[in-house]
């Protein structure tokens, strides 16, 4: 196995980790922006009030699209091994 080939590996690897989290991660500080600005507005400075909506936001995402994510990383899983099986 080549360097190129290893590159490859952890650039597909960052790039669907980036993939995979991009979307949860959005959401998350999308509901934590609009949280902040409420606090801001009612002068209320409660640090629960961003905790649960992140919490609730965060498991919807992962039933709503658990099953995408599950599917993109092993599809990594997949071409990491078939590049393995071609290799030796």
């Amino acid at each position: 196995m080549s360097t190129g080939d290893l590159i490859g590996i952890f650039r597909d690897a960052i790039f669907t980790g980036m993939k995979v989290a991009g979307p949860i991660l959005l959401i998350s500080m999308l509901v934590g922006l609009i949280i902040s600005i409420i606090q801001a507005a009612t002068s209320i400075n409660e640090q629960t009030m961003t905790f649960v909506p992140k919490l609730i936001i965060t498991a919807l995402m992962m039933i709503i699209a658990g099953g995408w994510m599950l599917q993109q990383m092993m599809d990594l899983v997949f071409r990491i091994f078939e590049l393995i099986a071609t290799k030796i």
